[in-house]
Formats: C-alpha cells, structure tokens, sequence
C-alpha cells in the first residue's frame, strides 16, 4: 500500500472515497454470528449480493442461484432484509456526515468526502480515514475501505486496489507510480467493449492509454470519451465533492434469472418498473426527458436504448408508452437469446413546472386529469402501502425486490 509519511503541513490528498465491503453479505454477516467467516449469499434465485468468501469461489452479484451454488455448494443462502441494509446505511451516513461537512453520496453504501479543511482540527487525510474506518467498524460493526487521494477519480480506484477492508493512501508525488501499471478497465468508462478496443491496440494498461495520446482514443472511441480517458489517464479530474447535489437519473432494474419470459410477463415488469420511478419523480419534484431500457442477455452480453421526447414530463402513461416503444424494438433479440436482467433509468432530469399552456386544450385537459390521477394514486400508496393500488396486470405477480436508495 502507498502509506506516507504524516508530518506536518497540510496534505494535498484532501478526498476520501469511502465504500462499505460486501454490503448486503456484511450486515448478514454482522447480524448472524454463525454467518461470519463463511460464504453467504444474499438472494436464491439471483444473487443480489455475496461475501468475499464466496466472491473467491467465483460468485458475483446478478449470477443464477443455480450456478452460484453448483460453484460454492458451501454457501450459505439467505433472504434479503432490505430495511436492516436502509437502517445500515443511514447509521454509516451520520458517521459520514460527522467525520466532514461535505459529503457527496454515490449510493447507500459509498460516498466521497472532502477533508482539504480538516487537517488543523482532525489532522492529516490518512488519519481521517483511519479514524472513519474504526468508527464505522465500532459504531455500525461493519468493514469499510477507504481511498484518499487528490482526485476524485484516484480515490474511488484507490479504494478499490484496497479492498476489502482496507485503506490506501495515494500520495500526490506518487500519483502516476500507483496509476499507469493498473489495467486500462480501471478507468471509468471502459467497459468490456471498449477494453476490447484498447486491447486491438495493444493498450493494456492505464500508462499504455496515456502514451497514445487523445487523438486515436478519440477516434477510438468519440471525442467526448476520448477527451475524458486521456484526462484520467494522466488523473485530470477537476471535479469537487458536492453535498446535496440532485441525482443525474433515476433508476431500477430487475434480474429476470434464466427462465425464458413471455412478451405480456414483460410487459407487466416494464409496467411496474415505470410505476415506481414515476412516483420517485414525482414525490423529487422532478421531471425527465429521456428514458433508457438497459437489457442484460443470457451470454451475459448487455444492450442499452435510449429515446429522448420532446418534452420532460412525470406523467406515467407517456413514460411507459416510450419504455414500451424500446421494449418492442428488443423483443427479437430477447426471443432469441433470452434476458437475464431489465433496467430503466430516466435522464435528463429537470426541476417540475406547470404543464406548458401551449398544449391543445383538449389534449391539455385529458394530461393534466392523468396527472391528477397519478398524484391521488401516489398519495394513496404513501398512505395504506405501495401495493394498496396497482395494476391489473401485476395482481398475483411477483414485482421483485425494491433495493433502498439515497434520497432522490
């Protein structure tokens, strides 16, 4: 691990990305003795979550029940509790929040925290990290890593060389010593096709991605994506940590398994899907413009469509039309090869405002009563449960596991 030396003076390293291990697995963990030290995973049909001891027989997140048992029969299999992990998450925000002013949440179970103002009062980066790992460990009883380092994008992959349970320390004069050896999937944005790319190349390496320079990345890859590579390659990252910024998106997804899916049971989790994250929207303040259908197929490979309308809205009816419109465009993949998981993300979020007066009047009525109808709807579900009013074609269905979230 790269470890300074903490002398006097202020550090240059003033973020921390912190990042609870095996979330889910670990507050099973914490909560069952007999789970400790064991193989556990969360979920039976579909992973959702597995300790280190299983991840090391080759589990991972989103893999059939089956195939995780037949490559760790050991493995304990238990029910998800999603209330214990939104009480877990909320325990370790308050150290979070107690440890530095800014904390900029990524999801229930990391944050990056800015400390460049601390180091008077609380001392240097690396000790504020220490000290935060032992009090979410005392305080919550669950592992944390923790990456310090000057940027943003250099503390998050710090903190994942470090896992699990683990802290390390990216020194400003050792930035590119610790950087360029990774492997080039280390930067954000390479995924496996883009890695494919970079690997026709012969770029293998994060240093590798640096040597050839912005103009073949770009035309490798876009000039937005090209621009943002060369920049982390060389770990140029000006982003701040930001406390209270509005999410981005919103999102949900559902691990289908391997069972082949009928159009209509399809159909009816797209309906559900659309019906939560539109009451997310709404209950935000919020309004989208486009929406993304992400598909994930039986060889594991992964599609994503996007459609963007002509104006943002929160309006259930026209958010499923255009999720059924991508769902449609789907379907002949999906028939042949099957899909193991569906996700819809809504983006392009803006702050609501009154339906536009320039609609025709009659179209303008017959939205703003569906409107009407969804906010009644939502306020009933806020009162008597999410499933007191739903829709006919989900009665007697399974609608899957609702995840807990950061605050929209």
């Amino acid at each position: 691990m790269f470890v300074p030396d903490v002398g006097g003076g202020r550090s240059p390293t003033p973020i921390l990305h912190a990042d609870l291990d095996a979330f889910y697995a670990s507050v099973e963990q914490r909560d069952d003795p007999v789970l400790r030290g064991r193989p556990v995973i969360v979920g039976g049909g579909v992973v959702l979550a597995c300790s280190y001891e299983a991840k090391r027989c080759g589990v991972r997140t989103a893999m059939g029940g089956r195939q995780a048992k037949a490559l760790c029969p050991e493995a304990i299999v238990v029910s998800p509790r999603m209330s214990a992990y939104s009480a877990a998450s909320k325990a370790v925000f308050e150290v979070f929040r107690a440890t530095s002013p800014i904390v900029e949440g990524i999801s229930i179970d990391e944050a990056f925290l800015d400390v460049g103002g601390l180091w008077r009062i609380a001392g240097q980066p690396v000790e504020i990290a220490a000290r935060l790992r032992e009090e979410v460990r005392e305080q919550v009883g669950l592992p944390i890593t923790v990456g310090v380092a000057r940027t943003k994008f250099l503390a998050k992959v710090a903190s994942g060389v470090a896992k699990p349970d683990g802290l390390l320390h990216v020194p400003a004069d050792r930035e590119v010593e610790f950087l360029h050896p990774l492997p080039v999937e280390k930067l954000w944005g390479v995924g496996k096709v883009t890695a494919a790319k970079l690997h026709a190349l012969g770029v293998r390496t994060v240093g590798e991605a640096a040597e050839i320079g912005e103009g073949p990345l770009v035309g490798l890859v876009g000039k937005a994506e090209g621009h943002k590579l060369h920049a982390l390659s060389h770990n140029r990252d000006p982003r701040r940590v930001e406390t209270g910024r509005r999410r981005r998106s919103i999102g949900s997804q559902r691990a289908l398994g391997r069972r082949q899916r009928t159009p209509e049971e399809l159909d009816a989790i797209l309906a559900g899907t659309v019906d939560r994250l539109g009451r997310r929207l709404r209950g935000a303040h919020r309004v989208c413009r486009t929406v993304v259908l992400r598909l994930r197929f039986a060889d594991f490979t992964r599609a994503t469509r996007s459609r963007t309308m002509s104006a943002a809205t929160n309006h259930t009816p026209t958010l499923l039309a255009t999720a059924r419109v991508l769902l449609a465009g789907a379907m002949p993949r999906i028939t042949s090869d099957g899909a193991t998981l569906l996700g819809l993300s809504l983006t392009n979020l803006q702050e609501d405002t009154p339906l536009q007066l320039t609609l025709p009047l009659a179209a303008r009525t017959v939205e703003t009563d569906e409107m009407a109808l969804d906010v009644t709807l939502d306020a009933v579900r806020d009162r008597f449960g999410s499933r007191s009013v739903t829709r006919a074609t989900l009665l007697g269905r399974d609608e899957g596991i609702s995840v807990p979230l950061l605050p929209d």
